[in-house]
């Protein structure tokens, strides 16, 4: 039985993992490197995935510009390259788009770009020396033409000595600042319907060990990006990069990778009242992780639940074993599981950042970096509804 068990579980993986196609290739397009996916569905139906696109080299500094791909066919195949925002010689990373559906300006929806740019090195930035900006653009016709950008740092950062405008001075003190890597969300229900909302994190004070001076945080739009207000901080230390989902009554589920490594597994934050506050905070240790990103998304109803997915690097050592997991009770539980990717000769950081698109009714996009971030891969899987 245990034997028949193990086939079948086989034989399930193998017809519901779809074949892989590249998005984006290390050397190619003019890039040395890529990396930090993102993706969408846009209301016309076609896929967008954005990345960083690093100039010179695979670091996480330095000349890097947000790209774009778009394709029409779930996946399958993808359009040529798209440059949506250059910062000149310095970064302009992590990407994360979001759908305005909700605007009575915008009926056929308003795409809405967040990103940072950042002037030194993270390290040196945590020091204080220099400064990570937030900004966004906007787009309504589905990515093919942008605004000019917008400078949201002062409604959503901290800095006690910002170099914009001197006459701003906070006490708080936050340093490095990042939005999440992945896509953001807009409420569909509940009392903060149409809500933009987007999962961040920033250092604070002067660097402690073990990254104990990171925190996670959100920001959100109650008025289409007109004006931002930052929720509560999580909790836990040392909590960083972020992602967001929605649960049933318009809360919010914040899941964010652990920077101290003591605890290998997912932090999570629930939220009743539309991600301005924390009712419990906690390691979901059924969700482990090797101090990497991660991807969660709202995918559907279960009677009055919401079905969550989420995705990571599903091991506590190593980026690898890339896992999609399916909650049918807003993230309480995960009870399905579905391999992703795996390295077959032990290869080192094999998958590593991913994004959640869904792109049916029981078809899930999943973007990631693979194979040592060599490059970055598209895959759609069927999950059992």
């Amino acid at each position: 039985m245990k034997v028949l068990k193990a086939i079948l579980l086989i034989l399930l993986h193998y017809f519901s993992v779809q074949a892989q196609s590249p998005v984006y290739v290390s050397g190619k397009d003019g890039y040395s490197s890529f990396r930090i996916p993102a993706i969408l569905r846009s209301p016309d139906g076609h896929l967008l995935a954005f990345a960083e696109g690093r100039v010179a080299g695979s670091g996480d500094f330095g000349d890097i510009d947000i790209v774009m791909k778009r394709s029409n066919d779930n996946g399958k195949t993808w359009s040529s390259l798209q440059v949506v925002a250059d910062h000149g010689k310095m970064q302009a990373g992590n990407p994360a788009p979001v759908f305005d559906l909700s605007d009575p300006a915008f009926p056929a929806g308003k795409l809405f770009l967040f990103f940072n740019t950042g002037n030194n090195h993270e390290g040196e930035v945590r020091k204080g020396n220099g400064l990570r900006e937030v900004w966004y653009k906007t787009s309504t016709d589905a990515g093919r033409t942008w605004t000019k950008p917008v400078n949201i740092t002062m409604q959503v950062h901290k800095p006690k000595q910002p170099q914009i405008n001197p006459a701003y001075r906070f006490d708080a003190d936050w340093r490095s600042y990042a939005n999440t890597p992945g896509h953001a969300l807009q409420l569909t229900e509940g009392p903060h319907k149409g809500r933009l909302y987007m999962a961040a994190n920033h250092s604070a004070g002067e660097p402690r060990p073990k990254s104990s001076d990171y925190q996670a945080h959100g920001f959100y739009s109650d008025d289409h990006g007109k004006t931002f207000r930052l929720s509560e901080t999580i909790s836990i230390e040392g909590s960083n990069e972020s992602t967001a989902a929605e649960i049933s009554g318009g809360g919010i589920m914040f899941n964010a990778r652990n920077q101290q490594g003591d605890v290998r597994a997912r932090i999570v934050a629930v939220s009743t009242d539309g991600g301005q506050q924390w009712d419990t905070t906690y390691f979901d240790n059924n969700l482990p992780d090797p101090v990497c990103q991660g991807s969660i998304l709202t995918i559907g109803k279960n009677n009055d639940k919401n079905i969550l997915a989420f995705c990571n690097a599903a091991d506590t050592q190593n980026r690898d074993n890339l896992t999609l997991r399916i909650s049918y009770d807003d993230g309480k539980t995960w009870t399905k599981r579905y391999l992703v990717d795996k390295s077959r000769n032990g290869e080192k950081d094999y998958t590593a950042y991913c994004d959640l698109v869904k792109t049916g009714e029981q078809q899930i996009g999943v973007l990631y970096e693979l194979n040592g971030y060599q490059s970055i891969v598209f895959k759609e899987i069927n999950w059992e509804k």
